[in-house]
């Protein structure tokens, strides 16, 4: 009458790991990096777990693949448990006082870390561990919430915790400025990888039409910004990632800030949440409320 569940009626944990990877981070070669295997590995284990039960999880040519419905079902239902394997492991090992956050890679560098001090003097007992989130990742594993910007509609959700909201400039240095008679469109144009909707965005926000012009690309917006007060041309910035640069007079922004659909956010994984992640919420928030409001447009 009932049949007796074994190993073998499971498939393969690692490939369920490797699908909830890819899943989540959205490529292969991502995936493989996290598990710390190659991506002919993953790819395997992609297509054991698909002979295993018998249904197709993932569809599209090997650099844009898509979930079918029935891989965003299994997806979201192992990115939970594995969220919470790990939420207890960390709990048990260390009494819940260690704290995982992944965050992309400019916000870490240019808002999160410079205010870390703050953090740690008022939490010393709170051990909080940093890790790179992929650009376009809305969770990492092994991390217990992650830190990204994310669209305004997404911050309703119960998991999101907004703290900032974001606005988009166009800023220079003050050098850059007067060789382009203060006009960032006539200012070299530099753009992230990570991010090239930013000068699309920052134009529909601003009413302007960009000139049809090559843009030097950097592989974060962090390292756009570097190039922007080292001279090298005109990059569009956050508010927050720049307040200090644009309040102390080494960038400048002709045209303004403009609120942007977006926010800075908190994203908690699930079965995640514990006595280290509330101080770390409470903190970003206080932390974004003490952000200036930026500067407007002419």
């Amino acid at each position: 009458m009932f049949q007796k569940l074994t190993s073998r009626s499971l498939p393969s944990l690692n490939a369920l790991r490797a699908f909830e990877a890819v899943a989540r981070t959205g490529k292969v070669t991502l995936a493989a990096e996290e598990l710390a295997v190659t991506p002919s590995a993953v790819s395997r284990q992609l297509k054991a777990l698909e002979a295993a039960l018998a249904v197709r999880l993932l569809t599209g040519p090997k650099h844009r693949l898509e979930l079918t419905a029935a891989g965003r079902e299994l997806a979201a239902q192992l990115t939970e448990a594995f969220g919470r394997i790990e939420a207890a492991v960390r709990a048990t090992r260390q009494g819940g006082e260690d704290l995982h956050v992944a965050v992309n890679a400019s916000i870490s560098v240019k808002w999160l870390i410079p205010r870390l001090a703050g953090f740690q003097a008022r939490h010393p007992d709170i051990r909080l561990h940093l890790t790179e989130l992929a650009p376009h990742a809305t969770a990492h594993r092994g991390a217990q919430a992650v830190v990204r910007i994310v669209p305004l509609a997404r911050t309703a959700e119960p998991n999101c915790t907004a703290f900032i909201r974001n606005a988009l400039g166009a800023v220079m240095s003050p050098d850059c400025a007067e060789r382009a008679g203060g006009n960032l469109l006539k200012a070299p144009r530099l753009a992230a990888v990570t991010h090239p909707e930013a000068w699309p965005v920052f134009a529909e926000l601003a009413g302007l039409e960009l000139p049809n012009v090559a843009e030097r690309p950097f592989a974060h917006v962090h390292f756009a910004m570097d190039a922007a007060l080292a001279g090298l041309g005109a990059a569009v910035l956050s508010w927050p990632l720049c307040v200090e640069e644009v309040r102390q007079g080494r960038l400048v922004a002709p045209l303004g800030f403009h609120r942007a659909a977006s926010a800075f956010a908190l994203l908690t994984q699930p079965g995640a949440e514990s006595r280290a992640l509330r101080r770390f919420r409470d903190w970003l928030l206080e932390e974004g409320a003490k952000t200036p409001e930026p500067p407007p447009g002419p």
